[in-house]
């Protein structure tokens, strides 16, 4: 057991500034509201907090097709209607609008997963944390439900440097297609999605009997689920999967997609999870002591996302949080009781126990037809990307330079302090 968990955090303000429309249900705003929780209960202080580097598109490019980053890169709202045959064919559109500042929203979100694997590498953090990441419907060459970039499947790629094997856990209500789909074929990379299935619900995918193809064959797990699942049912089963699934796969590093859609009374979800039960899920995972990178996800009635993702940020601290919410810059999204626990649902619960049963039954067939962990030749490690240093002498001094640059210029400790000295009391999120 490790004394004490060293905590990486991840956060850039501009993440949630983005707007993606008046009616569509992902409102980045849910980070900005999520962070102001973490800071007024304190757990900043706890942790290393840093603003992520704008992944470069060569990065992207290392899952994403070349073409695909070029036009994410080039497209906005006012020029989309000029390229109605690109716009198709990369699946932009109603569920992925083009909006202000698309690019830089993926660079952000997907610098802060990148950071985060490559801190753990080094060795820098037990425990790395990135609320904005966690998209993990985006496709090599399309964006899919409201993700545009996969960060999960660059954060493994890292992660894959340095580990023969890495688990991937995603507790959406979505099923996590876009992973599952890029580690289909390689036994290096274990993917097991709890989610909901069937009722022609998004994405349509993650039937049990699909558990992976070629050297990836029962290195894909899904266990479908349906309405209305509830605290102990899913915490029973995740556990039992989980822990035989760590003991036979033995991975180096464990990636956990904690989307909050999951959660009771989300306005897209139709589970019953409390947030209590939700964050169960963390606690489990973190007892394992591997090095672990945490993301966000889906999450669309937003005062509940923030109140999970705080309260899973303690979890990952081992901090107990009151809860009563301190005051904040968002205090009036959660009257009328200000409290941080939100009870569970009462959907009916569709799951019966002997449906439970089987489900698990078949994921324990499919384990152990796993021979054993495999091996991995490790070849000499693949270096960090290369980031361009700026020839100051080449700077024009007339030439205005955005804050985030400014930032790469200035040696510092990247954290958040206290009163007056306090990085984040001048910005307004809101």
């Amino acid at each position: 057991m490790r004394s004490k968990d060293k905590i990486s955090y991840f956060y850039d303000g501009d993440v949630g500034s983005v707007y993606f429309g008046p009616n569509h249900p992902m409102k980045p705003h849910r980070l900005c509201m999520t962070h102001h929780l973490v800071l007024a209960y304190g757990l900043h202080s706890k942790m290393e907090v840093y603003r992520p580097h704008k992944a470069y598109p060569v990065e992207l490019a290392q899952f994403h097709s070349a073409d695909y980053v070029e036009f994410l890169n080039r497209i906005t709202p006012d020029t989309q209607h000029l390229f109605p045959s690109e716009m198709a064919r990369y699946n932009l559109g109603e569920d992925c609008p083009v909006f202000d500042n698309l690019f830089e929203f993926c660079q952000i979100y997907a610098g802060g997963t990148i950071d985060a694997a490559r801190r753990l590498n080094n060795q820098l953090c037990d425990i790395a944390i990135n609320w904005a990441g966690g998209l993990h419907h985006a496709k090599k060459c399309a964006a899919s439900g409201f993700c545009y970039i996969n960060d999960l499947v660059l954060g493994i790629l890292e992660l894959l440097k340095y580990h023969p094997r890495v688990l991937y856990i995603d507790i959406d209500v979505h099923h996590g297609d876009g992973v599952e789909e890029a580690f289909y074929f390689t036994d290096r990379v274990m993917t097991v999605s709890f989610h909901k299935y069937g009722d022609k619900f998004f994405p349509g995918t993650g039937d049990m009997k699909d558990t992976g193809e070629r050297d990836g064959r029962f290195y894909s797990i899904n266990v479908p689920l349906k309405d209305g699942i509830d605290d102990g049912s899913f915490n029973r089963l995740f556990k039992t999967i989980i822990s035989k699934v760590v003991e036979t796969y033995l991975p180096g590093a464990i990636v956990l997609q904690c989307g909050a859609d999951s959660l009771a009374g989300d306005r897209l979800g139709c589970f019953n999870l409390s947030i209590d039960g939700h964050a169960e899920c963390v606690r489990f995972v973190k007892k394992f002591n591997l090095p672990l990178l945490v993301t966000g996800g889906g999450g669309y009635t937003k005062e509940n996302v923030a109140r999970c993702w705080a309260l899973e940020t303690g979890v990952l601290l081992d901090t107990e949080l009151p809860n009563e919410i301190p005051d904040n810059d968002y205090i009036k999204y959660f009257a009328p009781d200000y409290s941080l626990k939100l009870p569970g649902g009462n959907i009916e619960n569709l799951n019966s126990k002997s449906y439970i049963g089987t489900i698990k039954m078949q994921v324990m067939e499919n384990l152990r037809c796993l021979q054993h962990a495999p091996g991995v030749q490790m070849q000499e490690v693949p270096p960090d990307f290369y980031i361009p240093d700026f020839d100051e002498d080449e700077q024009n001094p007339d030439e205005r330079v955005d804050q985030h640059t400014q930032d790469k210029h200035i040696q510092r400790d990247d954290e958040y302090y206290e009163g007056d000295h306090d990085n984040d009391n001048h910005t307004d999120d809101a």
